[in-house]
């Protein structure tokens, strides 16, 4: 069994996030994702895309959403969105905030 250090891996790239997916476990039947919103970071996108359903969990601080969801996602909170339902997220608190989305193949949405 490997293990994903996520939280290092999202620091150290451009943009705070890091991915598991086919890659790294040979499967396309999942994929997960850890992002970092720095202090007053915002419009980040995030977008399923054609054929993916995915969660987005605000798992440390809350995040302000836009777009096909408007609103305050609460720490612990977490909605469900698919395809190219696209939203924007906001960090407007004064610490970093963390967000993990995890996501899949919808139907017969596997076109790798």
């Amino acid at each position: 069994m490997k293990i994903f250090e996520m939280k290092e891996r999202a620091r150290g790239v451009e943009g705070g996030e890091a991915i598991v997916g086919s890659r790294e476990t040979g499967s396309h039947a999942c994929y997960m994702l850890y992002g970092i919103l720095k202090p007053g970071e915002r419009e980040r996108v995030v977008r399923p895309g054609k054929g993916h359903e995915e969660i987005l969990i605000a798992v440390k601080g809350d995040l302000e959403v836009t777009g096909m969801f408007s609103g305050v996602l609460r720490e612990g909170s977490a909605f469900h969105f698919a395809g190219e339902d696209a939203c924007y997220l906001e960090n407007k608190g004064p610490q970093e905030a963390v967000y993990i989305i995890a996501g899949g193949h919808a139907g017969e949405g596997h076109h790798h």
